[in-house]
């Protein structure tokens, strides 16, 4: 169940970068358009997932957390590029920084509120 939900919470969140990157760069927010951008971070974020064997300890920063957000980053840059949908410095610099705040962070968010439940 805990894995279930790891990979639900990373999922949104690479959906979530998907969706505000596409606003802010006023290319719509039709289903196909955010399918098309999205499919190469999901897959490099799935491969991180496995990679790390995330089922085991979905919550924990490292290998977890830092292995998908770099995965998810890594391949999906490599992805795009290879699909012809291009990349630039600043848009890895961009996923770098969102991702991490996101995959790496609500981990965190979560061991830090398990800690304090554990001493109330």
């Amino acid at each position: 169940m805990r894995a279930a939900l790891g990979v639900l919470v990373d999922v949104c969140c690479v959906l979530i970068f998907v969706v505000i990157g596409r606003a802010n760069h006023h290319a719509g927010d039709a289903l196909a358009g955010i399918v098309s951008t999205s499919w190469p971070f999901l897959a490099g974020l799935a491969a991180g997932e496995l990679a790390t064997r995330m089922w085991r300890q979905p919550f924990a920063l490292v290998p977890t957390g830092v292995g998908v957000w770099l995965a998810t980053v890594a391949l999906g840059q490599t992805l795009r590029v290879l699909a012809g949908q291009g990349t630039a410095a600043a848009f890895i610099v961009v996923s770098l920084v969102f991702l991490g705040l996101f995959l790496v962070g609500w981990r965190l968010i979560a061991q830090l509120a398990a800690r304090r439940i554990s001493v109330s």
